[in-house]
């Protein structure tokens, strides 16, 4: 059985703005510099090649019904910080409520997706990963449609890479990025399970 960090712990992180990843000597902690942010509003952007697959739907969107196989499908790679304690500890987040996933499925299975925490008005966004062309862009265009209409008002990306800066993420400095985690974790907002805010 492996061990876990202790979900009261984990979630008292991510509302001082630290994160944990895996590495070789163990879980380090992190909190970056300058921290990546994809917007709510309408700087979020849909780049016009998956403005077109969206159009023809070939997944069926489900949210937490696969959490523990999106994040085995997250960790499925050459280099990964997602080891038998990041697993373990998430999916007890998920059990009580605090992690979530957003799933494309086809008749084939699971084809992508992605998983993050959340607090208040805060998602804290992990990993994603794709297993079909376009699966994991398409489940971060229905989370941010999910966190819009269930009051979310942070979407934390950890990092700005330059595949989520094709949505319009960008960065801010940590100093602002706590002010605003602050003010996010405050806010009433709620995920509401598979039904109330579903898609």
């Amino acid at each position: 059985m492996p061990t876990i960090i202790p979900p009261a712990l984990l979630l008292e992180a991510y509302r001082q703005g630290v994160f944990p990843m895996a590495e070789s000597c163990g879980i380090s902690w992190f909190s970056p510099e300058q921290r990546g942010i994809i917007p709510l509003d309408d700087r979020f952007h849909i780049p016009r090649g998956l403005r077109r697959s969206l159009r023809k739907p070939a997944f069926e969107i489900r949210i937490d019904s696969a959490f523990r196989d999106v994040m085995l499908g997250c960790a499925d790679r050459e280099s990964t910080w997602i080891d038998e304690t990041i697993f373990a500890s998430y999916c007890e987040l998920h059990r009580l409520g605090h992690a979530h996933s957003v799933e494309c499925w086809d008749d084939d299975g699971l084809q992508g997706g992605l998983y993050g925490g959340a607090i208040g008005g805060a998602f804290f966004g992990e990993s994603m990963f794709s297993r079909k062309p376009d699966a994991s862009k398409i489940a971060l265009v229905f989370l941010v449609e999910r966190l819009r209409r269930c009051g979310f008002v942070l979407l934390d990306t950890q990092w700005l890479t330059p595949h989520l800066a094709r949505f319009g993420a960008y960065e801010i400095p940590r100093e602002d990025y706590l002010t605003a985690l602050q003010d996010a974790i405050a806010v009433n907002a709620r995920w509401g399970g598979p039904s109330p805010c579903n898609n």
